[in-house]
């Protein structure tokens, strides 16, 4: 076996929030890749807009650094549950791994998962705990913590004796001891060097190229980013694609690209462990393999786990359908939404019954929002439904999903996270205080009964809780859970709403729109706390009188209204709702538009 001592592969993954990007940051930065003039932006690998206005990495990102004459390919992940799928393909590109935890939060759902997949294909992990500097930081407890993890999901005693480093990414040091604040991230790049393993395979073999990644480019088209894993691959050269339905198709490398910083640069060849960037190969797809055509024999790919939420996608079909958005037929969201699984591996697309429905499965609500508000970007126009768990059955028992939840809240209002999460069908695995003032719960709860319950959490802990969750695993139906209390608010006619219509419906709850938006018959625009649908009419307009009312109009002073969010419209809307999304527009509807109708069938049901 050769060994390519100049070269590393690392990926860098943790909880959401613990700091992955701006460590990145700062790697790039001490690696001396910007002019010393260059304006660089924060957290510069979250290079879409989406990631930016949110704060979070969507999309696994590829960068390199030269240190000591030694190239780091880096690949900074999401943090998020629900883009694991994301994780867990770019873990086959890499040799090690940074894990980050942060030091006052210690280990969180998606660090456990994360560090899951990692120890089960067999990188070497080296522990970085980040945010030192942080109040309340607890580093010697959260590397026990950590220890702690590796032993529950079974790591071997090599994956035991993992190196740590301390670091502060925002304060661009790493240290070996967390009393004694470091000066740059020189520690870090040296125990990369030290403890991550070098590529190794047959340099001189047959060319043999995995995939892991797919990107897209409107001047050259498909682009496959993957990982040399033997021989080398040159510009120009003919190879034969291995599908992973076990077909196979003769191709051409047309340009091959590396990472340098945060570009792609053009070069002739690349060898063992090199990862690169390959263009020309039009119907490439993520866990495909280019061999040379002497010895074809594709890779194994990471099996991908299961989606635990689907939606359904259909043709806006409101009264104000196709005003504001340009793709708005069931030919232009079909095409859409499959071409999104070509890159986005974690999600299913599935046809219908119906040519203008589409049922769309992800890993969780985020996942499949962002699908959405990336379509409303590009200007599509179609309505959704309310998100549902995917159930299994085996043995002939109803199996649901189960996530792992940890919230973090100030000790006082513990007791009503705990009646809320109660009604919930959540059990409570474990539950601790910190010197901080606050408790760190534990809970195994149905992903049926987080749906919904964010907003609810945020209300009864005042903004002062912390809440995340991780899949799980698939257990028995755990019953019934009710999931909405309040009811909706329909409008009566089509119209425009008035002050003077708005005055007199919002004594009936809470309203989601003002004076002088556009509304129609079965629109929703606000909550009734008691539990029922009211129709009530936001377009009444005052009766002109020729007597004056001194002083009549002033008095109508409205409660400020509430203005949804798009996941926040997805938590509100029952099963016989839908938001209807445009690129100006969120709205929430009814599914039947007319009171009538919607009377007939109540009448059937009972």
């Amino acid at each position: 076996m050769d060994v390519r001592n100049d070269l590393r592969n690392i990926a860098i993954i943790a909880h959401v929030d613990h700091g992955k990007t701006t460590l990145v940051d700062q790697l790039l930065k001490q690696s001396g890749i910007f002019r010393a003039n260059q304006e660089v932006a924060e957290r510069v690998m979250d290079s879409n807009d989406l990631e930016r206005e949110r704060g979070i990495t969507i999309l696994s990102k590829n960068t390199a650094v030269i240190y000591q004459d030694t190239k780091i390919n880096i690949v900074d992940t999401p943090g998020h549950a629900d883009f694991g799928g994301e994780v867990e393909r770019i873990l086959m590109m890499v040799d090690g791994v940074l894990l980050l935890v942060d030091a006052f939060e210690g280990c969180m759902p998606q660090t456990r998962f994360v560090l899951k997949k990692d120890l089960g294909l067999g990188k070497k992990p080296v522990v970085v705990v980040n945010k030192i500097d942080r109040p309340g930081a607890r580093p010697a407890e959260v590397v026990d913590e950590v220890l702690d993890l590796f032993i529950e999901l079974g790591a071997n005693d090599d994956q035991l004796e993992f190196p740590v480093v301390y670091a502060s990414g925002r304060d661009g040091y790493a240290t070996l001891d967390p009393a004694v604040p470091g000066k740059d991230m020189k520690p870090l790049f040296d125990m990369i060097l030290k403890e991550v393993p070098a590529p190794t395979g047959e340099l001189n073999g047959p060319t043999q190229v995995l995939f892991s990644n797919v990107d897209y480019d409107d001047y050259v088209g498909r682009i496959g980013i993957g990982r040399v894993e033997r021989g080398e691959v040159h510009d120009g050269e003919n190879v034969v694609l291995c599908h992973r339905d076990g077909t196979t198709k003769n191709v051409r490398v047309v340009k091959l690209y590396q990472f340098e910083g945060l570009k792609r640069v053009e070069v002739e060849s690349a060898k063992l462990g090199d990862i690169v960037a390959v263009s020309g190969i039009t119907d490439l797809n993520i866990g495909e393999t280019i061999c040379s055509p002497d010895c074809i024999e594709p890779l194994p790919f990471v099996k991908i786990d299961e989606p635990t939420v689907s939606m359904i996608f259909m043709v806006n079909n409101s009264p104000f359908a196709g005003r504001e958005g340009k793709y708005v037929t069931s030919r232009n969201l079909r095409d859409r939404l499959f071409k999104e699984v070509e890159t986005n591996v974690a999600m299913r697309v599935e046809e219908t019954d119906s040519a203008d429905t589409f049922k769309v499965s992800g890993r969780g609500e985020l996942h499949l929002s962002i699908l959405i508000e990336q379509m409303r970007r590009q200007n599509y126009e179609f309505q959704v439904s309310r998100p549902s768990v995917i159930f299994k059955e085996e043995n002939g028992k109803k199996l649901e999903p189960m996530e792992l939840l940890m919230i973090e809240v100030p000790d006082n209002y513990v007791g009503a996270v705990m009646e809320k999460l109660g009604t919930r069908k959540a059990e409570l695995l474990n539950m601790g205080t910190r010197d901080s003032g606050t408790t760190h719960l534990e809970f195994k709860i149905p992903s049926r009964g987080i749906m919904g319950y964010r907003s609810e959490f945020l209300t009864d802990t005042n903004g002062n809780g912390i809440m995340n969750h991780v899949f799980d695993c698939y257990e028995p139906y755990k019953g019934d859970i009710q999931q909405r209390s309040t009811g909706s608010l329909v409008v009566h006619e089509t119209g425009e709403s008035t002050a003077y219509g708005l005055f007199y419906a919002q004594d009936r709850g809470r309203l989601f729109i003002g004076p002088g938006v556009p509304v129609y018959e079965g629109m929703i625009v606000g909550s009734n706390p008691k539990g029922d649908d009211i129709v009530i009419n936001v377009c009444k307009k005052k009766h002109a009188t020729n007597t004056r009312a001194s002083g009549s109009d002033d008095a109508l002073k409205l409660t400020p209204h509430t203005v949804l969010s798009l996941e926040q419209s997805l938590e509100f809307i029952a099963d016989d709702e839908l938001v209807e999304i445009t690129p100006k527009s969120i709205r929430m509807r009814k599914m039947v538009l007319s009171k009538e109708l919607r009377m007939k069938q109540a009448a059937k049901k009972k």
